[in-house]
């Protein structure tokens, strides 16, 4: 079971140990951290589930599609380590995946 290091917006850091074939917005949401609002579900189609990777992170994941990309474009927080949790399901390969939930738009 993969485990993942979020940080919260107050800065605080907490471990979640999930199953594989989840996705990392409902690891998150699943796990206490309230302000990851994740409105849509998952379905790619709000950005509300907006965290930014640990560098180190960032070449490990998928490539970010197009949708995913369109609807980061319309957040102020923006960077180059964006992107929505929705849209990187947990493997046994992220195990120790870092991520910071991104401040709210």
């Amino acid at each position: 079971m993969p485990t993942i290091m979020v940080t919260g917006r107050s800065g605080e850091e907490k471990a979640v140990t999930v199953d594989s074939g989840i996705n990392v917005m409902e690891a998150i949401r699943d796990n206490g951290f309230d302000e990851l609002l994740a409105l849509c579900g998952g379905c790619c189609s709000c950005a509300t589930c907006h965290v930014h990777v640990d560098p180190e992170w960032k070449d490990k994941l998928p490539a970010m599609s197009e949708d995913e990309d369109d609807l980061l474009e319309s957040s102020d927080h923006r960077d180059e380590h964006s992107r929505l949790s929705c849209q990187i399901e947990v493997t046994d390969e992220l195990d120790g995946l870092k991520v910071k939930i991104a401040e709210e738009d």
